[in-house]
């Protein structure tokens, strides 16, 4: 019985404690086994769209591209051409090239600046007689006073080189050997910079209606250019057929082309010259050559810039004047300048100048300082202007993927989301529907050119890299896609991967203008044509005379103030007591 009130009492008690779970807040935990379940359908899932691959057509013979240096590179595709001759060192001999890119112009002051400032090249030397380098004046002129290394440097930089004999000539001639990049025609000031037409180098761009076939600037007349060949005499005669890139080793270097200087019998695009590796003169410079572009990232920040034809002046007619040569003789810097009939101007006291009438043509020939380089203005004006010149259609654009800032007037990357939104896409890129997606991808800028290291497909009717690599985010927010994509940055710039582009090491250093355009202070932005307006009917001209003789020390041996004051060149030293030259 005992052993029976015990079991009931702790029967009770168990009883006790259930109830009191039932009332408690207190979790149950309960362990579970896990066992195989029954087959059931998958969750539902978002289906990702694929893009569908985009048709280029690649890029077609005389295809332009602007390229890191700001030069404008043209496809040269592949093919076999005719090479030489005849000379003594050029039998005519059929060459096979695969396909590269070339740059359209002869490298420029303003180009070669940038890679000096990013420490990557070396200055020049300033030739005597030439002009110089450093004056912004002859921003596009082309480079000179370089030597065979100096100009590999650059085209290192650039991410190229020179180009070889083989790439130089079938850029000049083409496929049929023409005499001339420009064909048969005999060579004439109009068509090129030689037999002294010019006194110095021009612009380069100032004669494109006699570019070869590809459109190469200036592949006769200007300067001569630097190529990558070691020069071997018989060279041709034993050279391999496809791609040659000249002897291995040798004792001079090749350049090609003609100068401001060279005379007619010389302008024949086969004939080959040769120098030192070390020499340098005011008409020698180079060009490079691209054989394999890469996506180069974009750049975080460029100049603005004003469409071609977006200038116009109202209600007064400005006198077309322009500065048309620089020369030296006895020792003296020249320049012509060419003014329009019934115009009036205005000298500075620095310039000395004569006027005449040269086949039908009013001109100013002027001469400055001796011995030293010296840019002063000549103002010319129609009088018959009484109203304020007003400049209209001139706002500063930037290319698609940049905004203009307010502030520095440049043109900083801003990519955008590739989404179509409602409004469709922005200014400057293209609607692309790729397998039922629409996205929004880069397309051409204002003045219908695509971003640097971009050509625009004429299939796609986008811009796109030379390797086809149409999903590289150009102008497109994609940190992880643009870090895949970008094969970095040139030397002198870092890749940010915060804003997806270049950054210069060395502040504000970027590209500048393209060649033939020149930066307008008024406007804030590069502008083609540059004409300085200095009041009603009037343009200001820069006329620069070339230092063309060291100069001669006339002032040390006078003694004392009288008879060193008297002798214009001469200025006295009242601390030392020294007549000396006037700087």
């Amino acid at each position: 019985m005992k052993k029976n009130r015990y079991m009931i009492f702790a029967y009770g008690l168990i009883f006790a404690f259930v109830l009191a779970a039932c009332g408690s807040p207190t979790p149950v935990v309960i362990v579970v086994t896990a066992t195989s379940l029954p087959p059931t359908d998958a969750p539902l899932v978002e289906p990702t769209l694929t893009l569908a691959p985009v048709a280029l057509s690649g890029p077609q013979s005389g295809a332009t591209m602007t390229w890191i240096d700001g030069s404008t590179l043209i496809y040269i595709p592949p093919s076999e051409f005719t090479m030489g001759n005849n000379g003594f060192d050029a039998p005519v001999h059929a060459v096979t090239l695969d396909g590269y890119w070339m740059q359209q112009t002869e490298v420029t002051n303003r180009m070669f600046a940038q890679c000096v400032a990013v420490g990557s090249c070396s200055t020049p030397t300033q030739e005597l007689g030439g002009l110089v380098y450093s004056n912004p004046q002859f921003a596009n002129h082309p480079v000179v006073g370089v030597t065979w290394d100096q100009a590999q440097a650059y085209c290192t930089w650039a991410q190229g080189s020179l180009p070889t004999e083989a790439q130089w000539e079938k850029a000049a001639r083409g496929i049929e050997g023409n005499i001339y990049p420009w064909g048969i025609e005999s060579p004439a000031c109009e068509l090129l910079n030689f037999a002294f037409c010019n006194g110095s180098t021009s612009e380069v761009d100032s004669y494109k209606n006699s570019a070869s076939p590809y459109g190469l600037y200036d592949m006769a007349g200007n300067v001569f250019e630097w190529v990558s060949d070691w020069y071997g005499e018989a060279y041709y005669t034993n050279a391999p057929s496809v791609n040659p890139t000249g002897p291995d080793s040798g004792e001079f270097r090749s350049i090609r082309g003609s100068s401001f200087e060279t005379y007619p019998d010389q302008v024949d695009s086969a004939i080959r010259h040769f120098v030192g590796q070390t020499y340098h003169n005011r008409d020698v410079g180079f060009r490079c050559a691209v054989p394999t572009p890469q996506p180069y990232a974009p750049y975080c920040q460029l100049s603005a810039f004003i469409p071609s034809g977006a200038i116009s002046a109202e209600g007064c007619q400005f006198p077309n004047a322009e500065v048309v040569a620089n020369y030296c003789s006895v020792g003296f810097g020249f320049a012509t300048v060419d003014i329009p009939a019934g115009s009036v101007y205005e000298i500075s006291d620095k310039l000395t100048c004569s006027e005449a009438v040269v086949d039908g043509q009013r001109r100013l020939t002027c001469y400055g300082p001796k011995a030293q380089e010296s840019t002063n203005e000549i103002t010319v004006c129609n009088p018959a202007c009484s109203n304020s010149p007003v400049v209209t259609g001139a706002g500063p654009t930037c290319a698609p993927g940049y905004v203009l800032d307010s502030v520095s007037g440049l043109c900083n990357y801003a990519p955008i989301i590739g989404q179509v939104s409602v409004a469709g896409c922005p200014i400057g890129y293209v609607l692309m529907d790729r397998g039922g997606q629409q996205t929004c991808v880069l397309g051409a800028d204002a003045n219908g050119q695509c971003s640097a290291g971009l050509y625009l497909d004429s299939l796609a009717g986008m811009c796109v890299p030379p390797n086809g690599l149409v999903e590289a985010p150009y102008g497109i927010d994609n940190p992880t896609l643009a870090s895949q994509s970008y094969a970095g940055c040139a030397p002198g710039y870092s890749y940010s991967d915060t804003f997806q582009c270049c950054q210069a090491a060395t502040g504000g250093t970027y590209p500048g203008c393209s060649p033939g355009s020149t930066f307008n202070a008024d406007l804030g932005a590069c502008s083609p044509g540059e004409v300085r307006l200095s009041g009603p009917g009037c343009v200001t001209l820069d006329v620069t005379t070339n230092k063309c003789s060291d100069p001669i020390d006339v002032c040390s041996k006078i003694k004392g103030e009288t008879q060193c004051i008297r002798n214009p060149a001469c200025v006295y030293n009242e601390k030392g007591d020294t007549c000396d030259m006037r700087p």
